[in-house]
């Protein structure tokens, strides 16, 4: 097995704490809402929502992907850190045992935020990730994040 890192930095001139609220403690509720052309629901399946639950999201018809499952293993309100495992489904092919997430968000001066983000690949055997392979979920997740940003700028009341 070998472990594939990857780190990201998204800036975005919205708060970080509103930006948590509703990109991480209320996504199953708005993202679908945002992106129904791309999610079709996302379910807690396990727990309330905070560490320990697992969440399956479900995507629309038509996608690369049916579903997948994650556990969340941290969920933090006061330092706005988050870290998820994707423990099943069709993203992680035969050739992945699992990816883990962590995300932290920091305020930056002129009160805007900045995102940063880990993820670990943890590949089955002797396969090796390489950086273009992970590339489209990347660019997915960051549409995720610009649609959430765009939502929470059009609406300033919001997870205010």
């Amino acid at each position: 097995m070998a472990i594939t890192t990857f780190t990201d930095e998204h800036t975005s001139p919205v708060h970080p704490l509103r930006i948590f609220k509703a990109s991480i403690v209320d996504s199953h509720n708005l993202i679908p809402k945002l992106m129904p052309q791309a999610i079709k629901s996302v379910e807690i399946i396990k727990g309330d929502g905070g560490a320990g639950s697992i969440k399956k999201i479900n995507f629309a018809e038509g996608g690369n992907f049916k579903s997948v499952k994650y556990r969340i293993e941290e969920l933090n309100e006061e330092t706005l850190t988050y870290n998820y495992t994707l423990i099943e489904g069709d993203a992680l092919i035969d050739k992945l045992e699992k990816i883990t997430y962590e995300v932290k968000f920091e305020q930056t001066p002129d009160r805007g935020s900045v995102s940063k983000v880990t993820s670990k690949y943890y590949t089955v055997g002797d396969f090796m990730l390489k950086e273009e392979e992970v590339k489209a979920g990347k660019e997915k997740v960051i549409g995720m994040y610009k649609a959430v940003e765009a939502y929470l700028l059009q609406n300033p009341n919001a997870y205010a």
